[in-house]
């Protein structure tokens, strides 16, 4: 399992996470709030403003106050290592 930092020190499976995107739109803010109510939302923001939000595969979000591209990134060079270790 790869763990990809989402934020001061906080860690998330990079294999399930489905999708990294912008709170800004009303349908993310209502998926928030859903999942709010639902009881499986993470705030891994530490009180600043979200600014990505963060699906997993497990039906969980997560909420970070980093921004998407960076968390993007992080999963993308996770994957470029994963593939060449497998390539080792």
């Amino acid at each position: 399992m790869r763990l990809i930092n989402i934020g001061f020190g906080n860690m998330a499976a990079a294999e399930r996470v489905i999708a990294v995107i912008s709170p800004d739109s009303a349908p993310v803010k209502r998926a928030v709030q859903d999942a709010r109510e639902r009881g499986v939302l993470i705030d891994a923001s530490f009180g600043r403003s979200t600014k990505s939000v963060i699906v997993m595969d497990s039906g969980n979000i997560i909420l970070s106050a980093l921004p998407t591209e960076t968390i993007a990134n992080r999963i993308q060079e996770q994957n470029e290592q994963g593939g060449n270790e497998e390539n080792e």
